[in-house]
C-alpha cells in the first residue's frame, strides 16, 4: 500500500487530485495537509472524511516539526506539492507571503523528505517528490512558439518568480543529492472547486449575480486551458512512469484569448440560464502590471509516456459552467470565507 502526502489538498487542483486517487486506487493512503487559507476549503473534500484511506491535517508546509511528525508516524512514499499562493494580483500586493510559502515551504518539504528517504547517501526505492509548478515560470511566448521543458525561465510577477525559484531548488536537490524528484508545469486549469478569484469561476459568478466583469487591457491575452481531471491523470502518470529528475510540461493545446473565454461563458448562460445576461457586463480596465501576453505549452514529452488530454475546451467549459450552476451553495460559502474577492481578471 502506497502512502501519498498531498500538500495543499484542500485547494482547487489538490482536492481534485485527491478525489482522483481515491476513485482510481483501492490500496492507498492519502494524507492531506493544508493551511486552510482563503483558497483552501474543506467543502472541496466533502464526502471523503468517512473514508479510512483519507486523513486530513491542518497545517503549514513551513512547519518543520509538523512535517517531521507526519514522516515519523507514516511511511510516506510520494509527496505531491500543490501547496502554493497562486493568484498573480495578490502576489503584486503582498509578495512576501508568496516568498514564504512558495519558496521556504518547498525548501522545508525537501529537507525533511530527504532526511527520511536518504539512507547512506542513497535514496530508498519507490520514493518520489513531485513539485506541481506552472507555465508562468517561462514568461510570455511569441505567436508561433511553444514552451518546452528547455525554455529559459523568465518569470514576470512575484508569483511566477516564487514558483520558478522553487523549481530551481527542487532541481538542485536532484543535481546535488540525486533525490527522486519530478517537476510538472501545467497550463491554466479549470473545472470544479476552483476558487472564484480565477477567470472562469469569477466570470460565471459575476454573470449569475449581474455584476460587471473586469477585463484587463484589450482582452487578447492568450492562455492554454486544461481541464483539471486531465491534469490529475498527468500527475499520476509522471509519478508512475516519469524519469527521475525530469521536468514535464502539461498542456491541452486549447489556446483561447480571455475575451473569447468570457464571451463563451456569457453566451452559454444567456441561452441556457438567464436571457438577460449579455456582453454589456464586460468592463475593460487598465492592464495588469507585468501581464504576460501568451502562454502555450508543448506537451510532446509527457505524451511519450502515454498521456493525452481527453476533454476539449468547448466540452469542458460547458461541463464546468453546469457544475457551478448546480453548486451555487458551495460558491456562496467560499465567497463568504474571503471578503477580498473582486480582484481583476
Amino acid at each position: 500500500m502506497k502512502t501519498y502526502l498531498v500538500t495543499g489538498g484542500a485547494g482547487f487542483i489538490g482536492s481534485n487530485f485527491i478525489r482522483y486517487l481515491l476513485n482510481n486506487y483501492k490500496e492507498i493512503k492519502v494524507i492531506n495537509i493544508d493551511k486552510l487559507t482563503y483558497a483552501g476549503n474543506l467543502e472541496n473534500l466533502k464526502g471523503l472524511f468517512n473514508d479510512n484511506r483519507y486523513e486530513f491535517i491542518k497545517g503549514d508546509i513551513c512547519d518543520k516539526w509538523l512535517i517531521e511528525k507526519i514522516f515519523n508516524e507514516n511511511v510516506v512514499d510520494y509527496i505531491i506539492n500543490f501547496a502554493a499562493e497562486s493568484h498573480v494580483d495578490r502576489s503584486i500586493k503582498s509578495p512576501e507571503v508568496f516568498i514564504r510559502t512558495n519558496i521556504l515551504g518547498v525548501g522545508n518539504l525537501l529537507n525533511v523528505s530527504k532526511d527520511y528517504w536518504e539512507n547512506g547517501g542513497n535514496f530508498k526505492e519507490g520514493k518520489r517528490f513531485l513539485q506541481v509548478s506552472t507555465d508562468e515560470v517561462y514568461g510570455s511566448v511569441e505567436d508561433d512558439e511553444y514552451f518546452t521543458e528547455e525554455t529559459q525561465l523568465d518569470p514576470h510577477s512575484p508569483y511566477s518568480a516564487s514558483k520558478a525559484s522553487a523549481d530551481l531548488l527542487v532541481k538542485a536537490y536532484y543535481d546535488t543529492y540525486k533525490m527522486p524528484i519530478n517537476i510538472t508545469r501545467c497550463s491554466n486549469n479549470y473545472g470544479p472547486y476552483q476558487f472564484p478569484e480565477k477567470l472562469i469561476p469569477l466570470v460565471i459568478d459575476n454573470c449569475i449575480n449581474k455584476r460587471k466583469i473586469p477585463l484587463y487591457g484589450d482582452g487578447l491575452n492568450i492562455r492554454d486551458w486544461l481541464f483539471v481531471d486531465d491534469h490529475c491523470r498527468a500527475i499520476d502518470m509522471v509519478i508512475k512512469k516519469g524519469l527521475i529528475g525530469e521536468i514535464y510540461n502539461i498542456g491541452g493545446h486549447n489556446e483561447k484569448a480571455n475575451i473569447y473565454v468570457i464571451k463563451t461563458i456569457i453566451n452559454y448562460l444567456k441561452e441556457n440560464f438567464d436571457k438577460s445576461i449579455t456582453e454589456d457586463l464586460i468592463e475593460y480596465v487598465e492592464d495588469r502590471k507585468g501581464h504576460d501576453r501568451r502562454y502555450a505549452i508543448d506537451p510532446n514529452k509527457i505524451r511519450k509516456i502515454g498521456w493525452e488530454p481527453t476533454l476539449s475546451f468547448d466540452k469542458g467549459i460547458i461541463k464546468t459552467i453546469k457544475w457551478y450552476l448546480k453548486n451555487k451553495e458551495w460558491l456562496d460559502k467560499v465567497k463568504n470565507k474571503d471578503k477580498k474577492l473582486g480582484d481583476l481578471i
